[in-house]
C-alpha cells in the first residue's frame, strides 16, 4: 500500500535528479527496498512522507557519486521528448514539437545544475514541497535552501536564455 502511494512522487525525485535513463527506476525501486529494511526504525511522530524522500535523496546522491563521467548516457534524449505535455486534441503538431522540445531543454538544464541546486529546485518547484519539509529531509537550514532554489532559478534563467520565451 505505501509503495503504491508513493512510487509516483519517488520516481519524480529520482527521475529529476538522475535522469530518465533506467538509474532513476533502479533508485526508486532501492529506495524502496531501503524504506522496507529500515520500517522497523521509523519513529511515527515524524511525517512518513519527509522520511521516504530523504531516502529518496540519499540514495540519488549515492548514484550520482558512483557514477563517471563516461557513465553518463547520452541515449536520454529520446525518452525526454515523447513524454513532455499532454496536448489538446485542436493543438497542431507543429505546437507539440515546439512544446516537446521546450520541456527537453528544460529538464536538460535541471540536469544540467550542480547537484545541490538541482535537488533544492526539484524538491521544491518540481514535487512542491514547502522548505521546513525540505529541510528536514534534507537536513539543511531553511535559509540555505531558499539560497540554493534562488541560485538553481539564476542557472536556469541563465541557460534557457537562448529560446527568448
Amino acid at each position: 500500500m505505501l509503495v503504491s502511494r508513493h512510487a509516483r512522487t519517488i520516481l519524480s525525485v529520482t527521475t529529476r535528479m538522475l535522469g530518465p535513463a533506467a538509474d532513476a527506476e533502479d533508485v526508486a525501486q532501492e529506495t524502496f527496498v531501503a524504506a522496507y529494511k529500515a520500517l522497523p526504525g521509523f519513529h511515527l511522530d515524524s511525517k512518513f512522507s519527509t522520511w521516504l524522500y530523504r531516502i529518496a535523496v540519499n540514495k540519488c546522491t549515492d548514484a550520482l557519486r558512483a557514477r563517471r563521467p563516461d557513465a553518463i548516457s547520452l541515449d536520454a534524449e529520446g525518452d525526454e521528448s515523447e513524454a513532455a505535455f499532454e496536448t489538446a486534441d485542436e493543438e497542431t503538431p507543429h505546437w507539440e514539437l515546439e512544446q516537446a522540445e521546450l520541456a527537453w531543454e528544460l529538464d536538460s538544464a535541471i540536469q544540467a545544475l550542480p547537484h545541490v541546486y538541482r535537488e533544492s529546485f526539484v524538491l521544491r518547484h518540481i514535487e512542491g514541497l514547502g522548505y521546513d519539509e525540505m529541510s528536514a529531509i534534507l537536513g539543511v537550514h531553511r535559509d540555505t535552501l531558499k539560497m540554493r532554489v534562488y541560485k538553481a532559478r539564476g542557472l536556469l534563467c541563465q541557460s534557457l536564455a537562448h529560446l527568448n520565451i
